[in-house]
């Protein structure tokens, strides 16, 4: 009776496991925060961000895991003098560190979600990405117990961690960024996550763990029922291995339907509804430089928001930008982009016309009030200073073919 006194005086200290609670949630909000685009909020990258934040969260949790498994095997002689089945203590142990993995991951996702739904402008929740991110995390807790089982030794602790760390970050081979926890990255404004490819590594998590934790149960128990669920979860791993293997021909992301975000006046803007916050900034910024170009051929009327690797022909009086978040000074780059479009890369990057190349970045730095570049002719740069803005504009007209492919000159610029 007193054997068995202390074996349940340390069965109740082991709600000391959630104690690690805020560690792994803090840990796994770090991640997820890093991983969120500064200024934008849309349901598909707060998926990727949960999955950044499983990448960090995991290791922690496998290596947390091996730790109370180290701990719980130096008593283990303790509970040998009990009538209690071997399988009693462990499977108590994976479920108290399966709570507290999922508390912290549950904190995680709170912040994210709360994050997004304050911005949010795009895009509609998807439960099947979290599931899959806790699935995951699961995974990882078992694996870093049976770790600790299987070397009961301090040095398997940081071992562990390494091990399934190195998993999340450097995968044997190009698919197998498709299995969890999926190397995704940011999702693009222009696409969304295949909720299909979500269910199959969901699907996946839940098979490993199913085969982890009965095999290991059979170990200890030698119980021959537990051969069937754990044939069956191997046969599930299997099923959506070769799945997954057969989807590396096909993104892991597809074309979002949506439709602009426009403000009309004073200039027609229109961006990914998802960076709607930016609309006043973007008017404001681009106005002036659509007003300084008013009157060329680089004139535009309309400014439209397109996905980072597409660059089609813009139509007459039509400029594209190309933004992926609204980090600091994300207004001032639209303009950049616009007025780098107005330059002919093939004649201003020609070493022939490199004089002409910095004549045209004195003009560009007036179009985006950006500070002149220091020339080595003192007096076009004087002139050019001197001009109010109207005259500016004038001279704009007249010579705005050469700006375009570089071919000013100091004469260009004398006083007349």
């Amino acid at each position: 009776m007193s054997d068995l006194g202390r074996v349940l005086r340390i069965d109740a200290r082991r709600t000391a496991l959630f104690l690690a609670v805020p560690a792994l949630a803090f840990l796994g909000a770090v991640a997820a925060w890093r991983a969120l685009l500064p200024g934008v909020a849309y349901w598909d990258d707060a998926v990727a961000a949960l999955f950044s934040s499983v990448c960090l969260l995991g290791p922690a949790s496998a290596g947390f895991a091996a730790w109370v498994a180290l701990r719980e095997h130096r008593l283990d002689y303790l509970r040998g003098l009990t009538a209690r089945s071997p399988a009693l203590g462990p499977l108590l142990d994976l479920l108290l560190l399966g709570i507290v993995t999922l508390c912290a991951y549950t904190v995680v996702a709170l912040v994210v979600a709360a994050k997004t739904m304050i911005h949010v402008e795009a895009g509609h929740p998807k439960p099947i990405g979290p599931l899959a991110g806790a699935l995951t995390l699961l995974v990882y807790t078992v694996i870093g117990y049976l770790g600790g089982r299987m070397v009961p030794r301090l040095p398997a602790v940081p071992a562990v961690a390494v091990l399934t760390y190195l998993w999340g970050a450097a995968r044997p081979g190009a698919w197998a960024d498709l299995l969890p926890p999926p190397g995704i990255g940011h999702i693009g404004l222009f696409a969304a996550l295949r909720t299909e490819l979500l269910a199959g590594q969901a699907l996946w998590a839940l098979g490993l763990g199913t085969v982890l934790v009965t095999g290991y149960l059979w170990v200890l128990t030698r119980r021959l029922w537990l051969a069937l669920p754990a044939v069956a979860a191997a046969g599930v791993v299997a099923g959506t291995t070769v799945w997954l293997h057969g989807q590396q021909r096909t993104p892991p992301v597809v074309p979002r339907a949506f439709s602009y975000a426009c403000r009309q006046w004073p200039l027609t803007v229109c961006v990914h509804p998802a960076l709607r916050a930016a609309l006043p900034s973007l008017e404001a910024g681009l106005t002036p430089l659509a007003t300084r170009l008013s009157g060329t051929p680089g004139r535009f009327v309309r400014v439209e928001h397109r996905p980072d690797n597409d660059f089609p022909r813009p139509g007459r009086g039509v400029v594209y930008i190309h933004l992926s978040d609204l980090s600091p000074g994300y207004a001032h780059r639209a303009e950049q982009e616009i007025d780098i479009s107005l330059l002919d890369a093939r004649t201003c990057g020609d070493p022939g016309h490199a004089a002409g190349a910095h004549y045209s970045a004195l003009v560009s730095a007036w179009l985006l009030d950006e500070a002149p570049p220091r020339l080595t002719d003192a007096v076009a740069a004087r002139n050019f200073a001197r001009w109010d803005e109207q005259r500016r504009r004038r001279w704009l007209r007249a010579h705005y073919a050469r700006y375009h492919s570089c071919a000013l000159h100091g004469r260009d610029f004398r006083e007349r």
